[in-house]
């Protein structure tokens, strides 16, 4: 694949990283080491941020999830990329990971990032209530589609408030996807 990346991208650890160079050689990645990223690394990646920009490539998980917003809220507007769970499961000890993901499907994924965009609100919380993605009994499956058609990784109706935001998801696009 001879694709090439302005941004660097951001894994948790080692095996991540192999995984993406399989197929982006040349990429630029940084890995955080897991969950409590040193703040040296947040330093350096605040640097990057700036000079380059950054591509949030994290596990699908809790632990990857925290680290996104540790990131994110230490370095600024970012790019991310979610990459479903169920791509990312070892089958034999059913560990989650990015290392376990089909070449394609990072490829996929790394080549249709999200920008995030801290600034502005675009969607409520009563929009949300207001299109059955909160407080009803079919809530949890709506929000599931919701997630997995934009690609933002699974989220709690608290959490697609703030992912929705944070991506500017207009109430257009939301309307179109779940039409």
């Amino acid at each position: 694949m001879s694709e090439t990346f302005k941004e660097v991208i951001v894994v948790e650890g080692n095996h991540d990283k192999a995984r993406i160079h399989e197929r982006f050689s040349e990429a630029d990645v940084v890995i955080t080491n897991g969950s409590e990223v040193p703040r040296e690394t947040l330093d350096m990646l605040k640097h990057l941020n700036r000079q380059r920009g950054l591509i949030l490539l994290l596990d699908p998980d809790g632990p990857g999830e925290k680290i996104r917003r540790l990131i994110t809220d230490y370095v600024g507007n970012t790019k991310h990329v979610f990459i479903e769970r169920r791509h990312c499961i070892d089958e034999k000890k059913k560990k989650v990971g990015i290392e376990h993901a089909e070449l394609d499907v990072i490829e996929t994924a790394l080549l249709r990032y999200v920008m995030s965009n801290k600034a502005e609100t675009f969607v409520t919380k009563q929009d949300l209530y207001d299109r059955r993605l909160i407080g009803f009994k079919d809530a949890k499956k709506r929000r599931e589609h919701l997630c997995i058609s934009l690609h933002i990784g699974m989220a709690n109706g608290k959490t697609l408030l703030k992912k929705l935001n944070m991506f500017g998801i207009e109430l257009e696009i939301l309307d179109e996807v779940i039409s």
